[in-house]
């Protein structure tokens, strides 16, 4: 279940802790549209996949590239965040990479 107070809390994380993150310009050497978003290690680990960890990296790079960019600004991108959950009710995961 992931209602969009769990993904407010979720990417919140993401945002305030960004130093435990890397981008995948650092991770490769290639340039490629996806340069910015952050590196999504490859595990196969089921446990680890459904942590906050690995689930917020992957839907931070789900996010519209508008609110990607706000990331640097914590209060509009919270504003900005709050703005695209309250038009979309997401109840799970699954509705929410399906829809953005």
């Amino acid at each position: 279940m992931a209602s969009g107070q769990h993904l407010l809390s979720l990417l919140m994380f993401i945002v305030q802790n960004k130093n435990l993150f890397s981008t995948n310009i650092k991770n490769y050497n290639t340039v490629t549209r996806h340069r910015n978003y952050l590196y999504l290690p490859q595990l196969d680990l089921n446990m680890y996949q459904k942590g906050a960890y690995y689930s917020g990296i992957k839907v931070f790079n789900n996010l519209p590239m508008v609110i990607q960019n706000e990331a640097d600004n914590l209060k509009k991108f919270k504003l900005t965040l709050k703005q695209l959950l309250y038009t979309y009710l997401f109840y799970t995961l699954e509705e929410y990479f399906k829809q953005t």
